[in-house]
């Protein structure tokens, strides 16, 4: 199964509060094996560079972005929506 790939800044406010609603969203039933996979853009720069995105958190399932930006629980809910999706659909 593919990771759900979130780009974030240690001290973005974004990227706290869309690692909290991951977190929420991950004690449901139906996200709790969602595999999530942080990457601070910081940390791990050329892999980052090898993305399209500019505002962070950045949310991708392989090269695929789902959604890029400030976020709000109900998006990353949709996200997950999407991503579960996809891995149906292959």
């Amino acid at each position: 199964m593919s990771k759900l790939t979130v780009f974030v800044l240690k001290r973005c406010p974004y990227c706290i509060k869309a690692k909290r609603y991951i977190k929420e969203l991950l004690e449901e039933e139906q996200y709790k094996d969602i595999d999530i996979e942080y990457v601070d853009e910081r940390k791990e720069k050329e892999r980052a560079k090898q993305f399209d995105y500019y505002y962070v958190p950045s949310f991708y399932i392989g090269n695929h972005k789902l959604y890029e930006g400030a976020i709000q629980k109900e998006q990353v809910k949709e996200v997950f929506d999407e991503y579960l999706k996809r891995l149906n659909d292959d």
